[in-house]
């Protein structure tokens, strides 16, 4: 079966479901990669193959990153410090110490800020609504700068991609999967550059804290 073929079977709610449910999930705090299935949404959209509309698209992806980070505010509050324990046992790449702490720090002394822009950094993305409620932030200011952060986010993100999209369709007509596959890998290439360096700004942060205890 063809590739366009495929994707025509694939139902428009499906792809909406599928948005929502990966968002939201990240935005919980559990590190599944939320934001390849955005891009990869935006441009199946940009593919016309099937009638995905982009508003709609960024309408899940925003609602579902409101929706899944206040829960994770609910969650940080109610159980704090046992919470990251049991996320840096069950996924130590992400919620280690030396993470924690990191964003502990910058949450701390950004707050609302750090909400806002954290909604762009895979790492501090994950830790925006566990981490806001487990250092006490008052939810109406945590719930404006998610809404704000979120929406900017997701629609910015959708409208990038999906008329990129566009753009790369007209370029490999024939062959509007190549374009796909390009954009994916390249997208998945910048978010673990921004990954790593986060990685290691958290290192350092707990190299620096560690050495500064023993003095």
């Amino acid at each position: 079966m063809h590739v366009n073929q495929w994707l025509e079977a694939i139902p428009p709610l499906l792809v909406y479901l599928l948005v929502a449910g990966a968002v939201g999930i990240e935005s919980l705090g559990i590190p599944i990669p939320g934001e390849i299935v955005l891009i990869s949404a935006a441009l199946l959209a940009a593919e016309h193959t099937i009638p995905v509309s982009p508003v709609w698209i960024a309408v899940s992806a925003s609602a579902a990153a409101i929706i899944g980070d206040s829960i994770g505010f609910v969650i940080g509050r109610k159980w704090g410090e046992p919470l990251f324990e049991w996320l840096g046992r069950k996924f130590p790449s992400h919620f280690g110490p030396a993470h924690v702490a990191y964003a502990e720090k910058i949450f701390s002394r950004w707050g609302v800020l750090a909400v806002f822009f954290g909604r762009f950094i895979a790492l501090l993305r994950i830790f925006a609504g566990p981490l806001s409620g487990a250092l006490g932030m008052p939810y109406p200011r945590f719930l404006a700068a998610n809404a704000a952060g979120g929406i900017c986010w997701a629609t910015g993100l959708t409208v990038a991609i999906y008329y990129l999209g566009e753009v790369a369709d007209k370029w490999f007509s024939r062959f509007s999967w190549i374009a796909l596959v390009v954009a994916v890998v390249f997208g998945l290439g910048v978010g673990l550059v921004i990954r790593r360096r986060t990685n290691k700004a958290a290192q350092a942060h707990h190299a620096g804290t560690t050495e500064a205890s023993r003095r």
